[in-house]
């Protein structure tokens, strides 16, 4: 069915731009300013403030647990916030489980309402160019890598490494252990200026969870413009804010931290997920994404 949104105010840093969007399926057909000889059911949002659906991290969720466990902690961490794609991971400690842990933790979120990405996270220990190879094999999008002292840093021989991700060139991600702020600190300023100087593919800073996740770390990733935006040929996944005067100046995580009482719609691949406080939830409709390029779109 194709139909048209008029009137859309989407939010781009923290700027509204007016446009209307010319809708087939789950997908976005068409973008313009009018689709005046279109004769095509219409939809106004001028009252609302519309913006991409969030793609969060959520490493805490209980796959392994109940169905029920599973559904509330999705509603109350993720669905209620308007987020439609949750990247996780999978711990694995040694190089022969990574098959097995990738396989389980995507059928404990076979029932996911909600599209999945599915990462890894290891110890420092496990960074070899013959473990980077088969992750490469296996397309995971993202290695999250435990840091806990410089000195396992320097022992990683990183020249391998980059050999060993090309040309697939996941992203690195760190997960700093120590909870003294001054040694975090330091470790991910020593982590930064390595893989810079090695030309490691990284994101220098960890990721904070239950959260939008921006732009550049979702291209890094790889899952950026497929998800998180509005764009000619993207899937149909929104948020709608009520608008008012003191969110016309806001950008999105400002809208997000300050604003969720607002939202009143959320909208994944052309389904509702949620209106108003009542979320509905989908077994099964989420898919597991598969990441084929990291980085391959140009910011």
């Amino acid at each position: 069915m194709a139909y048209i949104i008029e009137n859309a105010n989407i939010l781009k840093n923290k700027g509204l731009t007016t446009s209307s969007l010319l809708i087939h399926g789950d997908r976005i057909a068409g973008i313009r300013s009018r689709f005046n000889r279109y004769r095509l059911i219409k939809m106004n949002l001028e009252p609302f403030i519309m913006n991409p659906s969030y793609v969060m991290l959520n490493s805490v969720i209980p796959a392994n647990g109940s169905f029920q466990e599973m559904k509330k902690s999705m509603i109350e961490q993720v669905l209620i916030k308007g987020c439609t794609t949750l990247i996780t991971y999978a711990a694995v400690s040694f190089e022969e489980e990574l098959e097995g842990k990738i396989s389980e933790m995507a059928t404990a979120l076979m029932s996911s309402p909600i599209d999945f990405i599915i990462g890894i996270k290891i110890p420092t220990r496990l960074i070899t160019p013959s473990f980077i190879r088969k992750c490469k094999k296996e397309k995971i999008p993202a290695i999250f890598l435990e840091l806990s002292s410089q000195e396992e840093l320097t022992k990683v021989p990183w020249g391998w490494i980059r050999e060993a991700l090309f040309p697939y060139n996941c992203p690195l991600i760190p997960i700093i252990s120590s909870d003294k702020k001054k040694e975090a600190k330091t470790l991910l300023s020593k982590w930064k200026d390595i893989t810079m100087r090695e030309k490691i593919p990284a994101i220098y800073e960890e990721v904070a969870e239950n959260q939008p996740l921006s732009v550049p770390v979702l291209n890094k990733i790889g899952v950026y413009p497929k998800k998180a935006s509005l764009m000619i040929g993207s899937e149909l996944s929104y948020n709608l804010y009520r608008k008012s005067r003191e969110i016309m100046n806001v950008d999105e995580l400002e809208l997000f931290h300050y604003h969720g009482d607002r939202l009143v719609l959320t909208i994944h691949k052309g389904k509702i997920v949620r209106s108003g406080a009542e979320v509905l939830f989908k077994p099964g409709f989420g898919e597991h994404v598969k990441v084929l390029t990291p980085s391959y779109f140009s910011l």
